[in-house]
């Protein structure tokens, strides 16, 4: 009896902890939708429901840039016309309050590569960095 009542308890923990980590799945792929629908849609007011207000945007052009997330990534689709774009969520990872999200947003010539940092911060996902890079569409590495 002991061994069926160590057993229900040791599943009991392990589906609670899926259940968790499932939910937080969801939580974070609308984080980064929001994200995925400002830049497709141009709906500026997306970037802050995805990212925390001071959330960093890093890249290298022809130098290292490092700029606020949610002003840069505003300015740019206030300034610019929807184009036809289609996205993926390629990956998420997640370690207690801290995830990460490969994203790619593909143009007509080119994709954006974007890695996500999140954090939970007061029980929502948040992106509290960014990351990308830019590759031909003919370069699918």
């Amino acid at each position: 009896m002991k061994k069926i009542y160590f057993i229900f308890i040791v599943n009991t923990i392990i589906m609670t902890q899926v259940q968790a980590q499932n939910n937080d799945l969801l939580l974070i792929e609308k984080t980064v939708n929001y994200y995925l629908d400002g830049m497709t849609t141009h709906n500026a007011k997306s970037f802050e429901k995805a990212f925390h207000p001071n959330a960093t945007m890093k890249w290298v052009d022809k130098k290292y840039e490092d700029v606020n997330a949610v002003e840069a990534l505003s300015a740019y689709v206030n300034a610019n016309d929807p184009v036809k774009t289609k996205t993926n969520i390629m990956a998420i990872n997640i370690a207690g309050d801290a995830a990460n999200a490969q994203l790619e947003l593909e143009y007509d010539t080119f994709s954006y590569i974007d890695f996500m940092h999140l954090l939970k911060i007061d029980g929502q996902w948040k992106i509290v960095s960014k990351t990308y890079s830019t590759r031909p569409k003919s370069d699918k590495k």
